[in-house]
């Protein structure tokens, strides 16, 4: 039985990979986590320079899920490449790194300085606020989606992994100009955009009025976008959004994810991942699946 999948020429021992964000840098779960057991772990997002975040409230549980708005609080590329890289380099595990600015220039600042360190894979957070263009998300117009990869790409020394908004009409539009600009992968989703109301305060639970909703209740749209994306491009992909057990993991796969990010289900029980990569194995065991390949893209009409 081979749960082993070849993404973007990086060799991975199992499909399961950590979502950015929700497993900090691969330390702050390392006492209850066998990081060795993973496929790889993906770095929560870092820029250029440390970025502070969104003023709290930034976290609130909602049904099926959570809002989240902190902001993409990180310490900075330098501190991260003398701190975290090291530490991950302990593991036998990959090393993803998500890398997020305001502009293409502070992506492109970050993506060159991670060409001299050893790291597997870059992913990048197009739903990030473009600055320069009144603050819409880079990854919600396809010129602009095209544009930001083509300029990393020029410059990167790892492969690419472009991180997709859900917060679109057409997410095919936007993996197509993703690979259109060179993007070696794409993953999705990202969170999709929520409120909640206080009702007793009449105020917004969140600080920053709006957030990013993720965990279980984004699944089945998260599973569409897969499919419809595996449909539209030719380059692989990493699925998430709402995965918290094994058969979560594999309807993704069905759906044409060669890897599948496990995020929200990790502030549940810590030990999900490695849950999820047990449960898969068992799964291809029960259905004589005697490689993982098999799976990716493999349900059926009805």
């Amino acid at each position: 039985m081979n749960t082993c999948v070849n993404f973007c020429g990086i060799n991975f021992k199992n499909p399961v990979i950590t979502a950015s964000g929700t497993f900090g840098s691969g330390q702050e779960y390392s006492q209850f986590v066998d990081l060795n057991r993973l496929g790889g772990v993906v770095t929560k997002g870092v820029a250029n320079l440390p970025w502070k975040g969104n003023p709290t409230p930034r976290v609130a549980e909602v049904y099926g899920g959570m809002l989240n708005a902190v902001g993409l609080q990180n310490p900075g590329i330098d501190t991260f490449c003398k701190r975290d890289i090291p530490f991950l380099q302990n593991y036998d595990t990959n090393i993803i790194v998500n890398v997020c600015g305001h502009t293409t220039e502070e992506y492109l600042e970050v993506v060159e300085r991670l060409a001299s360190e050893n790291v597997d894979m870059l992913e990048i957070n197009i739903s990030c606020p473009n600055v320069k263009e009144g603050g819409i998300a880079f990854g919600q117009d396809p010129k602009a989606v095209f544009d930001i990869t083509q300029q990393i790409k020029k410059i990167a020394k790892q492969p690419i992994i472009m991180k997709l908004s859900p917060n679109v009409t057409d997410i095919k539009e936007m993996a197509k100009a993703a690979e259109a600009g060179g993007a070696d992968a794409v993953s999705l989703i990202n969170t999709i955009t929520g409120m909640k109301i206080d009702i007793n305060k009449r105020s917004f639970v969140l600080a920053n009025k709006t957030g990013g909703m993720s965990g279980p209740a984004i699944h089945p749209v998260a599973v569409r976008m897969v499919y419809e994306t595996a449909s539209a491009v030719n380059i692989p992909i990493i699925g998430m959004g709402g995965i918290v057990n094994y058969e979560d993991a594999i309807e993704m796969i069905l759906a044409g994810a060669s890897l599948v990010s496990v995020g929200t289900a990790n502030f549940m029980d810590p030990q999900s991942t490695i849950k999820i990569v047990e449960g898969i194995e068992d799964y291809m065991r029960r259905y004589n699946v005697s490689d993982i390949k098999e799976l990716v893209g493999a349900v059926h009409e009805r």
